[in-house]
């Protein structure tokens, strides 16, 4: 403490002895008064400040201003820089220069002028909308009385991250083409849980016609064996072979309670079992929706109290949910087709689990 003390002070006599022996006028005085800061700025900091880019670019061009013959620059810089060193500013006007010419060539340089912004949109448009290559694709724009080079078309799609097509094909053929391809041939199931005013854990296991929206609750136990599964199936099976749904493909997940067996109850029908990725569930998406929507609108909002209570809950929703819900997905229809209602009839409100959701009709 001593020390520094000391060495405090010393600094203070110097810049006190400059200050009086030098003849100023008011704006020397007032540049002697802000060097005067700086020096004490640049001893009480142990290294210089980080300067932004702009700050450097004002001071490198700033040493083209500082002229005195017969001294060289460094010495002259040396005469008034304090936050930091003149071979810093010097590399700094090193750089301004280097880039002011590098920006000149580039300026200059020749090649062939960029495609057309218009073009350039028509190109990504038709490789995204199609697993075309570069050839494919300038033969269409060809056809349609556009000047470019295929070599021009594959650097567009390349510029713009579009993988070259066979693995554009792959990707078109992707889990939400097939989904959106087959879906009024595609059956989905999954399970959900839901915990009763005594904390048991019940399960229900479903069923959904991905093309239709229609629901089938399948069951609903605390002990969801691969026996009781199983048995599940093939009772939705009879109803399936009923309703007349023209089922291909049943989506599923990787649990353990479906088994071999219950794979081949379906593929006993022609209905071909698709597992869905490891921890994907928005392979199953059409069933994952479906249990956020009963969430939302009817479990989350009452307690369940048993088994036999949630059954009739859910019963009493999907009815509800297959004959009177109109749905985004389907153009605002319903799973189950509703009759064609008298536009004048009255409109009258029928209340579903006793208030919790209304449902509205028009009475001929």
């Amino acid at each position: 403490m001593f020390w520094y003390s000391l060495q405090q002070l010393i600094a203070f006599l110097l810049d006190s002895l400059r200050v009086v022996w030098q003849p100023l006028d008011q704006k020397d005085l007032e540049i002697l008064f802000l060097r005067q800061q700086l020096a004490v700025v640049r001893r009480r900091q142990k290294r210089a400040p980080t300067l932004s880019r702009f700050e450097k670019l004002l001071f490198a061009t700033l040493i083209t201003q500082i002229k005195r013959a017969g001294r060289p620059v460094r010495e002259q810089l040396g005469d008034f820089l304090l936050l930091f060193q003149p071979d810093t500013l010097l590399r700094w006007h090193r750089d301004l220069v280097r880039k002011k010419w590098t920006y000149a060539a580039a300026k200059n340089r020749g090649g062939r002028p960029r495609t057309d912004a218009e073009i350039e949109a028509l190109v990504l448009q038709l490789a995204r909308e199609n697993g075309w290559g570069g050839g494919k694709l300038h033969g269409e724009l060809k056809k349609l009385a556009v000047t470019i080079g295929e070599t021009t078309v594959r650097d567009i799609l390349r510029r713009h991250g579009i993988p070259p097509a066979p693995e554009r094909q792959r990707r078109t053929t992707s889990w939400r083409t097939f989904l959106k391809h087959y879906r009024h041939q595609l059956l989905a199931c999954d399970f959900f849980t839901v915990e009763t005013l005594r904390m048991q854990t019940l399960y229900i296991f479903f069923f959904i016609e991905v093309g239709s929206r229609r629901v089938h609750l399948a069951g609903i136990t605390a002990h969801p064996t691969a026996p009781w599964v199983i048995q599940q199936a093939r009772n939705f099976v009879w109803q399936l072979e009923e309703s007349g749904y023209p089922a291909h493909f049943l989506i599923r997940d990787r649990d353990s309670k479906y088994t071999a067996v219950f794979n081949a109850i379906f593929e006993t029908e022609a209905i071909e079992v698709i597992k869905t990725p490891v921890r994907a569930p928005k392979a199953n998406a059409f069933a994952e929706r479906w249990i956020r929507t009963v969430r939302e609108e009817c479990l989350d909002r009452l307690i369940v109290l048993d088994q036999r209570h949630l059954h009739d809950v859910l019963t009493q929703y999907i009815r509800y949910y297959n004959c009177a819900r109109p749905h985004q997905g389907i153009e605002q229809r319903t799973p189950i087709p509703l009759p064609v209602s008298n536009p004048q009839g009255q409109i009258e409100r029928r209340d579903i689990l006793h208030g919790l959701i209304h449902d509205y009709r028009r009475v001929a």
